[in-house]
C-alpha cells in the first residue's frame, strides 16, 4: 500500500532544511523501491518549505516509522505533518 507524507516546515527554516538536506537525501536513496516520490513544496524564491515524499509500506504504523526516521523529522524540521493512504490515480509525468 501507499502512504503520503505531507509536511510544512517550521518558519524561517531554509538554511536548517538546506544543512540537513544531504542526510535527507542519502536516507531517501536507502528506502530503495520502498520510495515511489518525493520533493519540496516551494516557495517564491524556490526554496523548499516543506516535503512530499510517497513510499510503500505495510501498515499506516510501518509508514509512520519510516517517515520518523527521515533525517528532516529527526531534526525537527517540520512544523506540520499529515501521513495518509494514497492511491496514484493518474501518472502523467513520463
Amino acid at each position: 500500500m501507499l502512504f503520503a507524507l505531507v509536511a510544512l516546515d517550521a518558519p524561517n527554516s531554509v538554511e536548517r532544511r538546506l544543512a540537513i538536506r544531504p542526510e535527507h537525501l542519502k536516507y531517501l536513496e536507502s528506502l530503495g523501491d520502498k520510495l515511489v516520490l518525493a520533493g519540496p513544496f516551494l516557495d517564491d524564491k524556490d526554496q523548499g518549505v516543506g516535503s512530499i515524499v510517497v513510499i510503500e509500506a505495510a501498515s499506516l504504523d510501518e509508514a509512520r516509522a519510516t517517515f520518523g526516521r527521515d533525517p528532516y523529522a529527526r531534526e525537527n524540521l517540520f512544523d506540520q505533518v499529515t501521513i495518509k493512504p494514497w492511491r496514484l490515480g493518474i501518472n502523467k509525468t513520463k
